[in-house]
């Protein structure tokens, strides 16, 4: 229902939003869905639109899935999913333009360093509330999560969590920079987020006593990676194929390393 609802509020803002592009035909082309990859995509659009002067780009939110009911239906050219395709969603052409390591991500003043990924799934599963049993104070655990649908919290629950549902008493919040300021502001919190958006505001978690960077999952060491993917309706043509080509490109995959992703090379 949840995922019903976000899809149909999404298509009506790229509806609105379809009007407001560039040109009296509004935006050549429309990009929705994953709030993780959504941030990179403005950077790609502002660039392509900058060699592209007679193109437009909307670039929309909504969530992995939404962004998949949204290319589905046409009501975007590109969709975009920061998870793998269940079997149901397998009919769209995806294309993979980048990929990502999930950090786990606590406050920089919480004195533990790491944990094994089993400790953090019985973190989120609620069975491991207060961080004295994790080596650090005897204070309550505050467990941030994303929402449902969220391409991140679809790749969490896939590779940390399984079949074990998260914690309902954790809090739900609808975007990586969210999840990223409360665990910033509350010396207590956990959360994941994607590792492009670590910055010094938070400070990732060893895993298995294997740091969250690019050297680590470029070499497999580190396990909590996912793909970065753009969808679409068939096989792309004309501008949409020209922007995928440039996502793709030297220059495109080099915006992919400047903004904190894994490029394909």
């Amino acid at each position: 229902m949840k995922r019903s609802l976000a899809a149909l509020l999404l298509s009506a803002s790229i509806v609105a939003a379809a009007g407001c592009g560039r040109g009296r035909g509004g935006a050549d082309l429309i990009v929705a869905g994953s709030t993780s990859i959504q941030p990179f995509a403005d950077k790609w659009a502002e660039v392509y639109m900058r060699l592209h002067h007679d193109r437009g780009i909307n670039v929309q939110g909504g969530g992995s899935s939404a962004g998949i009911q949204a290319t589905k239906s046409g009501a975007c050219q590109i969709g975009m999913s920061s998870r793998e395709l269940k079997p149901d969603e397998k009919d769209l052409t995806e294309t993979v333009i980048a990929r990502d390591g999930l950090a786990i991500v606590v406050h920089p003043s919480n004195p533990v360093r790491g944990l094994s990924l089993d400790q953090v799934k019985q973190v989120f599963a609620g069975d491991l509330l207060n961080w004295k049993f994790l080596g650090g104070p005897e204070r309550a655990i505050t467990v941030v999560t994303r929402e449902e649908g969220s391409g991140t919290r679809g790749a969490f629950q896939e590779l940390v969590m399984k079949t074990t549902r998260i914690y309902r008493g954790a809090i739900v919040q609808d975007s990586n920079g969210t999840v990223r300021e409360i665990v910033a502001h509350d010396p207590d919190a956990i959360g994941y987020i994607s590792l492009g958006l670590v910055n010094a505001q938070v400070r990732a978690l060893d895993l298995d006593g294997v740091e969250a960077s690019e050297a680590n999952i470029q070499s497999g060491a580190y396990k909590l990676v996912r793909p970065f993917l753009f969808l679409t309706k068939g096989e792309p043509t004309g501008v949409v194929r020209d922007f995928i080509a440039f996502v793709l490109s030297d220059e495109g995959q080099r915006l992919v390393r400047e903004e904190g992703l894994i490029p394909l090379r």
